[in-house]
């Protein structure tokens, strides 16, 4: 059965697999440190969880435990607040921008401004990180599905990265709800029915075991639901009435919950107004707090209520057996005994202005300018807090509250732009739906057009999302231009996500059709930027100077300019816009900046690999905790590049395979060329070269076009490199030549570089050296340092093959420099193997030591050796400071270092 607490001794019938299943969980050496555990109303997910606390207290484990409360489900951060409320402690011994992060979110101080979600993620695994020093930690998360959405998006992102730590996290939920961050990749565990031999022992276990007639309608009405035959049976004990089917169809859940609410009737006055109280606020916190308002467990009211089985107490704490006494209790009552329990309740919360807002409002029965009011400040404060959804829910019946209709329109469109912080689309529309029902003034509806579109950029369904944006563009455009070019600026986001050329056209007529606004130039220029880089790139890059003198003082801008000049292949420009945003605004957004792969790109590129991998893992951790599939891949596709480059082509794979699990080519092609670029690099990183071709090829069509407008021509040197050694000349040859003639007069220096580059390798033995010459002559190009790299090698080998050993040094050992500062190890070694070949000493140093580290280790090897802490290590790659020690540890042996000073001395003698 399902229970809110169960005795130490309770017998739990037909789940020994279940129970073998948990027990396992809670090993600390297991592979999978979280499970959840589902199941419909009455299955006992609770009393299987208990159990498992139980048995994980015994054996020495501290357990953390919260329980999702449905009332308290619009309350920012209430779940986590309960969660770890007994370890304050632990807060307080956190660095200083973690510890403020949380005692914001709880509302214990000042909201601070990097109060993001990844920071709070980290602050809340270093609790449970600290936690695990002492003793192994139980982390108990009760009916999460009433858990507020800020706890959840915290307690994912934590959940994510338990790996190595001695936590253990158990989840109950229902099955059916949405469980944002724990929906994939999740080990779960769902409860059944029990079978008729269970089912038939647990009645036999009831205090009155029902019998003939009886017993039969039990087993066939509780359909294997433990609950139910508890219910049932105890109800049967009353008189056989209490068995029968009940008038027309009803579920059973409505079957239980009126089993309850009979047991209502025969109860005192004084019991049921306490009943009434406590499920109008079903909070153990709130029960302490209001304690003038609900009486004490030892209070006369309650014994007859737990005597009926409706409640449980241990101590002063009081809660219902089950959520459907609370269900009936609550429903049964009259509209105005409900609302007189929220208005005595609200007078005892002056001290919670939260919780005295929604109670207040429930109370309300028809339109009250002052509660909506107090629901607005709610609002206010759990969007200071992060709390995005919980401020939505309060804009949301605050807008139900107003009087007015265009105030109750406008409340819905700030609420539409908080939930669009969630990544929940169906709600962002339902909310811009009834705001359109609301109102017909042309801003608001054409910001509620806005807001639903600044979230569908973001999806996967870059179909269906192209044809929306443009039409509100369009549709915007006489009446608001400027935001129909917000709109229209999304658009572009999915033109380039999606690649399809067929968007262009539109694209381009929507944005004639917008009359010029000097202080929106830079906008329009976004949008042919990332529309079509290479249309006219020359003016593009004469616009680049005033967006980025006008972004100074803006930080979406000043991103939006490091996009620009990404995609015009002005990466430098690029990773100093980038580096400017991240260090004076830092990631405070909730959801993935438009193109947000494009500053971890710009850092593959430049070769500062360990900050791109740090992009990709806010960038990941991000989009999962909005439910952005979208943003993981872009993320996962930038990363497997990294890691092929790196030399860990399994990694590699893995990370592009989840790439393109995650979309769908035909929707998202950049994604799809960026994966296969990655997949294609891992192959040449193992010398597997038809692979290699194989892979480069998909992202050009049977014809030679590229898959995507911008994503697929930087791989041509590579495709080439692969086709001449798997012999594939003729076909990558057309593809190269089809592409330079495509980019004509737009091509970028970088891209002129690539072309020359594949054709010196595809060209006869006698008509490569000029092809060479011309992709290294640029000294703008050493701001691709990988790239310069490989084309250093590719001559260097074609000069030795015509036996000019001594030219050939001089690129060797250029290439060979580079690679090994970039930590570029299948190809560090292949310059080695070249460089012997040419005579050249070439005896690994100590410090190549470092390559054998895993790409990880070597991140947090070279941040630890700028001086960074363990925490401060753990707040960039979002990892535990026990993870970050750990994995220090293991690397000390290989680096043959036995101290943290060593690092420097180390990583300065690779530099």
């Amino acid at each position: 059965m399902e229970a809110r607490e169960g005795d130490e001794g309770e017998q739990i019938v037909g789940r020994d697999a279940e129970l073998a299943s948990l027990f396992r969980a809670l090993n600390p050496a297991t592979d999978d440190p979280v499970l959840l555990l589902l199941g419909d109303v009455g299955m006992g997910k609770s009393t299987l969880l208990d159990r498992a606390v139980r048995r994980a207290e015994a054996g020495g484990a501290r357990v953390l435990r919260a329980r999702g409360s449905e009332s308290e489900s619009n309350l920012a951060f209430s779940a986590l607040h309960q969660l770890l409320r007994p370890v304050s402690a632990d807060i307080d011994g956190l660095p200083e921008r973690q510890r403020a992060a949380l005692h914001g979110a709880f509302g214990a101080g000042p909201a601070t401004a990097d109060c993001d979600l990844m920071l709070l993620g980290v602050a809340v695994l270093s609790v449970l990180s600290a936690q695990g020093t002492r003793a192994p930690v139980l982390v108990a998360l009760d009916d999460a599905q009433w858990f507020d959405r800020a706890s959840m998006d915290v307690l994912s992102f934590a959940a994510r990265r338990l790996a190595g730590e001695p936590v253990t996290m158990l989840v109950t939920a229902r099955v059916g709800d949405h469980l944002p961050g724990f929906e994939r990749h999740v080990p779960t565990l769902t409860l059944g029915p029990l079978d008729d031999a269970a089912a038939g022992r647990l009645l036999d276990l009831q205090p009155h075991r029902p019998t003939g007639w009886t017993r039969t309608r039990i087993l066939d009405q509780a359909e294997g639901n433990p609950l139910a035959l508890v219910e049932l049976a105890k109800a049967a004990a009353l008189g056989p009435a209490a068995t029968s089917p009940p008038a027309g169809p009803l579920p059973l859940t409505a079957h239980l919950e009126r089993i309850f609410a009979a047991r209502l009737d025969d109860l005192p006055a004084p019991t049921r107004r306490a009943l009434l109280l406590l499920a109008a606020m079903d909070s153990v916190d709130s029960a302490l707090a209001v304690s003038a308002a609900v009486p004490d467990a030892a209070d006369a009211a309650w014994p007859p209520a737990e005597r009926a089985g409706l409640i449980r107490s241990t101590g002063r704490d009081l809660r219902f057996s089950h959520p459907l006494a609370r269900s009936a209790v609550y429903h049964g009552a009259s509209l105005d005994a409900r609302r007189e329990a929220h208005l005595v309740l609200a007078q005892s919360l002056w001290d919670e202005p939260d919780r005295r807002a929604w109670h207040v409002a429930a109370a309300a029965t028809h339109p009250d300018a002052a509660v909506s009011e107090e629901l607005k400040r709610t609002a206010d404060r759990a969007r200071r807090r992060g709390g995005h959804a919980a401020a939505a829910k309060a804009l949301q019946r605050a807008a139900d509250l107003s009087p007015r209709p265009g105030d109750s329109a406008r409340l819905l469109v700030e609420a539409a732009a908080e939930a669009a912080l969630t990544g929940d689309l169906a709600w962002v529309v339902e909310l811009a739906t009834a705001a359109r029902a609301r109102t017909d003034d042309a801003s608001l509806l054409a910001e509620a057009a806005a807001q639903v579109g600044r979230l569908t950029v973001l999806t996967v369904r870059h179909s269906a999302a192209f044809p929306q944006l443009l039409d509100a563009a369009e549709e915007l455009a006489p009446v608001e231009p400027s935001t129909a070019l917000d709109v229209l600026a999304g658009a572009a986001v999915v033109r380039y996500y999606s690649g399809q050329d067929s968007q262009k056209d539109r694209i381009d007529a929507a944005l004639c059709g917008l009359r010029e606004d000097a202080t929106r130039a830079w906008l329009r220029t976004w949008v042919r930027a990332v529309s079509d880089p290479f249309d006219d790139r020359a003016e593009l890059l004469a616009r680049l100077p005033r967006v980025a003198a006008e972004a100074r003082s803006h930080p979406d801008r000043l991103t939006a300019y490091g996009v620009m000049a990404w995609l015009l292949d002005e990466t430098p420009r690029a990773v100093l816009a980038f580096d400017e945003a991240f260090d004076r605004w830092g990631s405070r957004e909730a959801l993935p900046d438009g193109l947000g792969g494009a500053a971890a790109w710009s850092y593959v590129e430049l070769g500062r690999w360990e900050r791109a991998r740090e992009a990709c893992a806010r960038g990941s951790a991000v989009g999962a905790a909005a439910g952005l599939d979208h943003a993981v891949a872009c993320a996962a596709a930038v990363d497997a590049a990294v890691l092929a480059y790196q030399g860990d082509p399994t990694a590699a794979r893995a990370r592009a395979e989840e790439a393109l699990a995650l979309i769908d080519p035909l929707e998202s092609r950049s994604v799809y060329v960026f994966a296969r670029r990655a997949l294609g690099a891992a192959a040449l990183a193992e010398g597997a070269h038809e692979t290699a071709f194989e892979q480069l090829r998909t992202i050009f069509t049977a014809d030679g076009v590229p898959v995507h407008y911008h994503a697929s021509y930087p791989a041509l040197a590579d495709l080439a490199a692969a086709a001449v050694r798997a012999d594939r000349h003729a076909e990558a040859a057309a593809i190269v030549e089809r592409a330079a003639r495509t980019l004509a007069g737009d091509v970028s220096p970088r891209l002129r570089a690539l072309i020359n580059r594949a054709r010196g390798l595809l060209a006869g033995p006698r008509n490569a050296e000029p092809y060479f010459r011309a992709a290294l002559a640029d000294p703008v190009l050493r701001h691709w340092p990988f790239e310069r790299a490989q084309t250093l090698l590719d001559f260097a080998e074609w000069l030795r093959r015509r036996r000019r050993i001594t030219e050939a040094r001089v690129p060797l050992a250029e290439a060979l420099e580079i690679f090994r500062r970039l930590g570029a190890r299948p190809w560090t070694e292949r310059a080695r193997t070249e460089s012997r070949a040419a005579g050249l000493d070439v005896t690994p140093a100590a410090p190549d030591a470092l390559a054998e580290l895993s790409p990880q280790q070597q991140q947090i090897v070279r941040l630890a050796a700028d001086g960074l802490t363990n925490r401060e290590i753990g707040e960039k790659l979002f990892l535990s400071p026990r993870t970050v020690s750990s994995h220090l540890y293991r690397s000390y042996p290989k680096l043959g270092i036995t101290a943290r000073s060593q690092l420097r001395d180390l990583i300065e003698g690779r530099r």
